[in-house]
């Protein structure tokens, strides 16, 4: 009984985190920070390491004894969500970051089975607002928040 759920997840997330520790290297940093202690690959460096080990801890050490089945899938619902995201990605530049984010949001909370629509525009909107802030004040990137034809 090799092939648990857990195991399975961990050899998923192991792959993912050495492709993305190969990918590091590809981050440019600026000559000045050649020497710095704290740099743009730093986090990185540290994510793709505590993912390694904590992929490779689910891999050894599994809780769940359960055998891997795709019978137990909710695969309309997956396919859903990938339609959904395909969606957001087409939308997300011609209604800008705050709409298509927000109607993305509240479409995968109600799909998710969350019924009571005060909830859902409460949780993804000031969601969504302070990512977008965020985004745009704390780390300095640029997203459009409206679409082209409401900005001034």
């Amino acid at each position: 009984m090799f092939f648990t759920k857990d195991r399975i997840g961990g050899i998923l997330l192991l792959i993912f985190c050495c492709i993305y520790a190969l990918k590091i290297g590809n981050i440019r940093l600026l000559p000045f920070q050649a020497d710095q202690a704290f740099t743009a690959r730093t986090m990185p460096e540290a994510l793709a390491v505590m993912g390694i080990i904590l992929s490779m801890a689910l891999i050894i050490f599994p809780t769940n004894r359960e055998r891997f089945s795709i019978k137990e899938f909710n695969w309309p619902l997956g396919l859903a969500f990938l339609l959904l995201m395909s969606l957001y990605g087409f939308t997300v530049r011609p209604l800008g970051f705050l709409l298509a984010t927000s109607a993305f949001l509240i479409a995968g909370f109600a799909m998710l089975g969350e019924r009571s629509p005060i909830k859902l525009v409460l949780v993804a909107v000031p969601l969504v607002v302070l990512f977008w802030a965020l985004m745009n004040y704390g780390l300095d990137v640029t997203v459009q928040p409206l679409p082209s034809f409401l900005r001034s």
